[in-house]
């Protein structure tokens, strides 16, 4: 018993294999590089990329468009849900190929029953000798309708009708009160909720009638970095007036920083906005003429009642200075 307990004792222990995998949730050693960094979209030409602290307000102001048009380019079911990254279209698409409506061409009509080669069925006027009625009836029984029934009928005259073959297929059989329908004019596809053009402009420098949206003087002027317009002195309730011709792209207060906000389209390449108004006069989608009131003067998101003014060409923000009348 001793001699079995000692060799047990003896026994030399196991080997353990070490495993050379290392676990996927083990750091790389720091000799080794890391994975390389996935690279930042780039915006295709006419599209943008999404950033954070972005709104769609911003985005079509910056780029000169109805943000509107590019939710309608882009396809948003609802212009206030937007994602980093995401990319949207704020040019106009290329003008695409014209829906046209179907129009049926050759259609060939064929009487039911009939083939290729067989004869048309005779449907003619009572008049060729055929016989038609009557389709069938009853008579009281007597002993001279049942001699006239046991009578052979003459013989009836069968009107042949020869198959009028064009190529080798029967002649199309019209319907009488079938009128071909008149086809319609073709039409342009809509698109989706588009914006419609600015009256009374024309797009090129110099061709915009400007006008100063608001008598007080100048406070701040423009500059390429902190301001993008001028500021304009002025006490709360006082007019604001469109500087031109143009139509509402934008009512409300969707964009920080600039209060009560009117952004006005004038042509394919200028809008101007309205900041920090008391009350709006006007709604989206507007049609408004030169020096027509379409806000009241206030501090909306300002430290004190005034009007900032901005110009802008095709989105970036340009001096009002060059393009409003001196005063």
């Amino acid at each position: 018993m001793a001699l079995l307990l000692a060799g047990c004792a003896t026994k030399s222990p196991a080997p353990v294999a070490e495993r050379t995998t290392r676990p996927a949730s083990q750091a790389p050693d720091k000799g080794e590089a890391p994975a390389p960094a996935a690279q930042p979209k780039v915006a295709r030409p006419g599209y943008y990329i999404v950033k954070p602290g972005d709104t769609l307000i911003r985005i079509a102001l910056d780029h000169g468009q109805n943000y509107r048009d590019i939710a309608a380019w882009s396809g948003l079911d609802n212009p206030n849900l937007i994602e980093v990254g995401q990319e949207l279209r704020v040019r106009p698409p290329e003008s695409g190929a014209v829906t046209r409506p179907v129009v049926s061409s050759g259609v060939e009509v064929r009487p039911v029953g009939a083939t290729n080669g067989s004869a048309v069925p005779a449907v003619a006027a009572s008049s060729d000798g055929v016989r038609r009625e009557p389709k069938g009836g009853k008579v009281p029984y007597s002993e001279q309708a049942w001699a006239l029934a046991q009578k052979p009928e003459a013989p009836v005259a069968v009107a042949k009708v020869e198959p009028r073959l064009d190529a080798g297929k029967p002649e199309a059989v019209k319907p009488e009160a079938a009128k071909p329908e008149p086809k319609p004019e073709p039409k342009e596809d809509k698109k989706p909720e588009p914006s419609k053009p600015a009256p009374a402009t024309s797009g090129e420098d110099g061709k915009i009638d400007w006008a100063w949206p608001a008598s007080g003087k100048i406070i701040a002027g423009f500059n390429e970095t902190s301001s993008k317009g001028v500021d304009l002195a002025g006490k709360s309730g006082d007019p604001v007036l469109a500087a031109a011709s143009g139509r509402v792209v934008y009512a409300g207060t969707g964009l920080r920083g600039y209060g009560k906000l009117v952004i006005v389209k004038h042509d394919n390449n200028f809008l101007s906005a309205y900041a920090h108004n008391q009350n709006l006069m006007v709604k989206e989608g507007q049609a408004v003429s030169k020096g027509q009131k379409i806000a009241e003067l206030g501090d909306t998101d300002s430290d004190r009642p005034k009007l900032h003014f901005e110009i802008r060409k095709q989105g970036k923000p340009v001096d009002p200075g060059k393009f409003l009348p001196p005063r």
